[in-house]
């Protein structure tokens, strides 16, 4: 199965250089390309990508903006792109945002191209670029800054089983399916049915959401 790629840089050097790695693997396509947000937009409704990399700075509309729209579309729009946001710094203001708006994680413009490559296909498989040590930076800044909401977010962790709540708490600690698995000694496969059980029942899109979401329900600490 092809994954279908627009990308969305104000720097045509970025794009062009984005677009040959990208469509030269056979399991990719690089379906279009724009110069800001607001032409991201309106190409991601025309071609119905899989994966949009959207960068964070942007003239005319920035990528959060663009990323806000895209996840959340107006009614009669049904399509709803996977959103990975590229940006210069490992930690962005913008990209914390991004997160809550349901972007699937980020990735640094000057990664190797290796890395490119393999988060298009993270993410267009629907999971999210949380392992690096630098995300779960991110992450736990974005939750320091930002003090533990109690209220609801906190109600709604009561939904979850005593398991799922362990498989959230180590999710939001950067731990991949098979780290988690070899934690709570359980097969990758459990672990997977718990994570898909845990999005479902607090209606979070991926596992960057649900990281975001067990900070700011107080589940999980900054410096834990």
């Amino acid at each position: 199965m092809t994954t279908r790629v627009i990308i969305v840089d104000d720097q045509a050097m970025v794009r062009a250089g984005f677009a040959a790695l990208l469509a030269a693997q056979s399991d990719i396509d690089v379906v279009g390309e724009a110069p800001d947000g607001a032409q991201g937009v309106e190409l991601s409704r025309r071609t119905h990508p899989d994966v949009v990399l959207m960068d964070v700075r942007m003239p005319e509309m920035d990528g959060l903006e663009a990323a806000r729209r895209l996840l959340t579309p107006p009614p009669g729009v049904t399509h709803r792109p996977r959103v990975l946001m590229l940006t210069t710094f490992d930690v962005d203001d913008y990209v914390y945002e991004a997160l809550r708006a349901g972007a699937s994680g980020f990735l640094l413009k000057d990664a190797p191209p290796a890395d490119l490559i393999a988060a298009v296909r993270v993410v267009a498989s629907g999971d999210a670029l949380l392992a690096p040590s630098v995300t779960r930076r991110l992450i736990a800044d974005f939750a320091r800054q930002r003090p533990a909401a109690r209220g609801k977010p906190a109600l709604r962790l009561k939904g979850l089983t005593e398991r799922e709540t362990e498989v959230l708490t180590l999710v939001a600690r950067g731990r991949s399916n098979v780290e988690i698995a070899e934690t709570l000694v359980l097969a990758e496969q459990t672990v997977k049915t718990h994570v898909s059980r845990v999005l479902t029942k607090l209606d979070l899109r991926d596992r960057a959401q649900a990281v975001v979401f067990a900070y700011e329900s107080g589940l999980v600490a900054p410096g834990e």
